[in-house]
């Protein structure tokens, strides 16, 4: 896409303002994206929204969601309350997503790291942490961290600290800009961009992506703010600086890799390789791509809870 072309024939700004504000509108206050009681962390000033399920007395299960465009806790919604029989599970939206706060900050893989490190360790103990993504980076980094969590296990669902192949400053500085910015951010969030992403990405059975599922997720990408942090996801300024094969390697805690045998990106060979290196546990769905939990939550509950599928 040439998208400085694009950018220069947005020439009324005034129309433009008028339809992004309608389309914000339109989306409206986005609800609690999963059951269960819903609290807010305050974490370096931000309001981080979090819900929580289950027996306290359980033990704690950290859900994090991955990272992208429409990122939210809503990933687990298949997987929450079943958790919860359980485990005392928490899952947060991370700083910039859901219904957390979304700030005009300049979003790095750093703060990220922070955040799953500091909120782990103030909001559970020997968790087993249930990472997706980009999230499993953090996971990964928080668990090495010598005032970090005592993680009990991770699960890291298609884990990768590399999305794309160089950070991008003109880009993230794109679609941070007022008008031009909004217009192209809501572009690639409209609902047949999203719903061709999970169709040829995320899930193999294209039928389990209801009217519903894709409706919260353009909901979550059209309210205030929602850009700041996915300009810095799709211009590669979250990707953490690591190397996520020896990071797991040094880790002392069991890990458990997930990955879909028809994901794509990355593909399967990739889980191979982090497992063998890692010496990790690799759980391979059939019939899935990147979210297993999604299209198999009964597999996948079991798998957490400590039975993994035949």
């Amino acid at each position: 896409m040439k998208l400085r072309a694009v950018a220069g024939a947005l020439a009324s700004a005034g129309l433009v303002a008028v339809t992004n504000r309608a389309l914000t509108g339109r989306a409206g206050v986005l609800d609690p994206a999963l059951p269960g009681t819903q609290h807010t962390y305050r974490w370096r000033g931000f309001d981080v929204a979090y819900a929580e399920a289950g027996d306290p007395d359980d033990p704690d299960c950290l859900l994090l969601h991955g990272v992208n465009a429409a990122g939210s806790s809503r990933e687990f919604d298949r997987v929450f309350e079943r958790l919860a029989d359980e485990y005392h599970v928490i899952a947060p939206d991370l700083p910039g997503f859901g219904r957390s706060d979304r700030p005009p900050l300049v979003y790095s893989a750093s703060l990220y790291t922070t955040f799953v490190t500091e909120f782990a360790r103030d909001l559970t103990d020997d968790a087993v942490c249930v990472a997706s993504s980009l999230s499993g980076a953090y996971a990964a980094l928080a668990a090495g961290d010598e005032d970090g969590p005592d993680f009990a296990e991770l699960v890291l669902v298609c884990p990768t600290a590399e999305t794309v192949p160089e950070k991008r400053v003109w880009l993230r500085s794109l679609l941070r800009s007022p008008f031009v910015g909004e217009t192209l951010f809501n572009a690639l969030a409209s609902e047949p961009s999203l719903r061709y992403f999970e169709r040829d990405h995320a899930v193999a059975d294209p039928s389990i992506l209801t009217e519903e599922f894709i409706r919260y997720r353009w909901r979550t990408t059209h309210q205030p703010g929602a850009r700041f942090a996915p300009a810095s996801f799709v211009s590669g300024f979250l990707d953490p600086d690591i190397d996520l094969d020896d990071r797991l390697a040094a880790l002392d805690c069991p890990i458990t890799i997930v990955w879909g045998r028809d994901a794509d990106l990355p593909g399967l060979e990739r889980g191979r390789e982090l497992a063998e290196t890692a010496d990790a546990r690799l759980v391979v769905f059939d019939d899935a791509k990147l979210l297993p939990h999604v299209e198999h939550p009964t597999e996948f509950v079991d798998l957490v809870a400590g039975t993994p599928p035949a």
